[in-house]
């Protein structure tokens, strides 16, 4: 199942020296501005690029989301950001001793390793909570220019996949054709110095929103029998399943065809694979996957398909606002199957789960569902 590999210790060490070397210049330089304008009476500060929707642009011709120019000052002498300073400069040594010492960390170790009592205070916390510091360590992501891997610091495992192809995990060779039930746990850290694709035979990859759905996917061998890999995010796909996803898409040349729920959580799911996410707008060149496509569930499901009043889940207020805004996405907005599409859904009153297929039979959905949407071609982009 897992061969070990020496052949790429020397590529993967030379790599991973580089881009340590690179992070902490950038470390360095962001700590001599701060000393810099301290040793010439000035306050201190740091310009933290803003991730906010109004800072991100819609790259029609390219097709994804980017961010902007616009940064905002974080200032040790105002009250209202000093505390966001001291984070800042706080997970910046945290970055710099794990890059000197080798090591990594999860976002919660980063949380704990820099909470303390601040000095001075009673009861006065570095942190809050694990948001608080997960938002400042994406700060220093798009102020250092360096991505979250390339700070040591790595997220939960999400996701798993299964399917025809082999790839080195860090010197070790996996075999995603040999993975039984449980199939191959996507990590967070899925770059090419981590990640490499060895040997892929499939033609394709479909990803699905839940386990759910995937375990029924590759109980009925599915990948098997038309040549694919076979992904799922456990519904909002983490950042090292969208960087999978976009590798084989990018460097393979894979499509990928996404099969989510008819609804508005589902549409919002496959324009954040499609286009990348406001949040995370300063990573979408590695992210975004502008040809993905979109094959079902979808609002002409219900009649097309025949299904029972038993699938219907009513769209609450939430719901509907919800696919509003969403039609009004600028992808969205001009196209004309996905504003059919949503208006449809609407129009229903309902939504549908992936698994409601289940009730025409168990294997509809990976016998007869996919396979025709497949071989009809009938997706929205």
């Amino acid at each position: 199942m897992a061969k070990k590999s020496g052949t790429l210790d020397g590529t993967l060490s030379k790599s991973i020296k580089q881009r340590d070397a690179k992070t902490m210049s950038a470390i360095e330089a962001f700590a001599a501005d701060v000393t810099k304008r301290a040793y010439a009476n000035k306050e201190p500060r740091l310009d933290i690029p803003l991730r906010t929707k109004s800072n991100t642009n819609w790259n029609r011709k390219r097709g994804i989301l980017e961010m902007g120019d616009a940064s905002a000052e974080r200032q040790l002498f105002n009250l209202g950001q000093a505390k966001q300073f001291m984070q800042t400069c706080l997970h910046a040594k945290t970055i710099a001793d794990l890059i000197e010492q080798g090591k990594t960390l999860s976002l919660r170790g980063a949380f704990y390793r820099g909470l303390h009592t601040v000095s001075g205070t009673k009861a006065e916390k570095t942190f809050g909570d694990q948001d608080e510091s997960d938002g400042i360590l994406e700060d220093l992501e798009v102020s250092l220019g360096a991505l979250r891997e390339e700070l040591h610091v790595f997220a939960k495992k999400k996701g798993t996949m299964i399917g025809n192809i082999t790839l080195m995990d860090t010197g070790d060779e996996i075999d995603c054709r040999v993975m039984g039930s449980g199939g191959y746990g996507i990590p967070s850290i899925v770059e090419p110095d981590v990640i490499e694709f060895k040997r892929c035979d499939a033609k394709f990859v479909l990803h699905v929103e839940k386990d759910t759905v995937w375990q029924r996917f590759n109980e009925d061998k599915f990948w098997k029998k038309h040549n694919c890999i076979l992904t799922e995010g456990g519904g909002q796909p983490s950042r090292g399943v969208r960087r999978l996803l976009q590798r084989l898409n990018h460097e393979l040349k894979l499509p990928i065809y996404c099969l989510l729920d008819c609804d508005p959580w589902g549409h919002y799911i496959f324009s954040v694979i499609k286009q990348g996410s406001i949040s995370l707008a300063f990573e979408s060149n590695r992210l975004a996957i502008p040809d993905a496509k979109f094959i079902g569930v979808r609002s002409k499901d219900y009649e097309q398909c025949k299904l029972t009043d038993d699938v219907k889940i009513t769209l609450t207020d939430t719901d509907i606002k919800r696919a509003k805004e969403i039609a009004d996405y600028p992808w969205f907005a001009d196209h004309k199957g996905w504003q059919k599409e949503i208006s449809g859904m609407l129009n229903n009153g309902f939504k549908m789960e992936v698994e409601s297929l289940i009730t025409k039979d168990i294997s509809y959905v990976t016998e007869e569902y996919v396979p025709a949407r497949l071989k009809s071609k009938d997706w929205l982009e």
